[in-house]
């Protein structure tokens, strides 16, 4: 069984092709995938209108590079896998658009995904990937859940934030030290060289009892810290080196509270701050001490992506889900994952 995979949820246009054995393995042959950083780095975040237009712009050729890449043809593909959301309505409307309509010139089945059930089976794509049931914590752009995850389809919340991210707290720390865009890893590049202890910044909630997290009192905390101050080089190092380390705190700490909650030894990490060196670091080492095993994405794989879109359709259909028929389109650009079943 041969899935293309189409990602078009926000800022990065993605298509794989991910290849389900009989036996029920499978691999990864191919993809390809284009950002779209430089182009919104000169308006401080993304602009949907020219988000959605690249996308137009890059399908078509990333396709023809995917299929390329792994010697396939698009008469071998079995089913069409793409966002149907959440995110941008029209970034969406182009990836379910392209993929309805040419699932339907080759009279192929589609699969509609959830962009976050993407992230949270990409670990599976590693080479030593986690085993049914685990944890996970999932971090990527304006969500921060704790999710038992029993199998494909099976995902129970156990805590999510109230308010702001953790990735929104990055980011809009970062536009107020004029970082510029993506906040977030210029955020943790400036904080390598501060001096930890040198500002401590409030953890929200991180004795609140349960598995829930709030950030937008960090941010508050950051404004009024830098207001009114001329900061240098390095005062800005230690102010981002404080935010981080107030952020991976709370992270670690209600992600290791929700393994010994649940009972499990397994814990995966995935979304675009699951790349943040010093989050894995401080995870990895706790881990060691509680005996459990920490899962990451491949960094390639931690940011938005078509691989884990293919990966996720393909599981679907392996694990008995139906696809749709070709034709209609009805994107879902606010679509909480608790909804989803089998």
């Amino acid at each position: 069984m041969l899935v293309l995979g189409i990602e078009s949820s926000c800022d990065e246009t993605g298509v794989a092709l991910y290849e389900m054995g009989s036996d029920g393995t499978g691999k990864l042959l191919g993809h390809a995938l284009h950002s779209q950083i430089a182009m919104h780095r000169e308006y401080g975040g993304v602009v949907p209108e020219l988000a959605s237009r690249d996308h137009i712009r890059r399908t078509v050729p990333l396709l023809r590079q995917a299929l390329a890449d792994c010697g396939r043809t698009l008469a071998q593909v079995d089913a069409i896998a793409y966002t149907q959301g959440p995110g941008l309505a029209g970034a969406l409307l182009v990836g379910a658009a392209f993929a309805e309509g040419l699932a339907t010139a080759l009279g192929k089945p589609t699969v509609p995904l959830h962009h976050l059930e993407g992230h949270l089976l990409s670990p599976l794509l590693s080479a030593s990937p986690p085993r049914f049931p685990f944890v996970a914590l999932l971090v990527s752009g304006g969500h921060t859940q704790i999710m038992r995850v029993s199998g494909v389809g099976q995902y129970e919340l156990l805590g999510e934030t109230l308010d702001d991210a953790a990735g929104e707290a990055f980011d809009k720390t970062a536009k107020l030290l004029g970082l510029g865009y993506p906040g977030g890893p210029a955020l943790a590049r400036l904080a390598e060289g501060g001096k930890p202890g040198a500002v401590v910044f409030p953890r929200p909630m991180l004795h609140s009892g349960d598995l829930d997290f709030s950030f937008s009192g960090l941010k508050t905390a950051v404004l009024t810290y830098v207001r009114g101050k001329e900061l240098d080089e390095q005062a800005r190092a230690d102010v981002c080196c404080g935010v981080q380390d107030a952020i991976v705190d709370v992270l670690v700490t209600k992600a290791l509270a929700a393994v010994k909650k649940t009972g499990m030894q397994q814990l995966v990490v995935a979304g675009g701050v699951g790349a943040n060196r010093e989050l894995r670091q401080r995870l990895n080492a706790k881990a060691v001490k509680a005996r459990i095993q920490v899962y990451y994405p491949e960094l390639e794989f931690c940011t938005d992506n078509g691989a884990m879109i293919a990966l996720a359709g393909a599981l679907r259909l392996a694990a008995g889900a139906q696809a749709k028929a070709a034709g209609p389109i009805a994107i879902r650009p606010r679509w909480p994952l608790s909804e989803l079943t089998l």
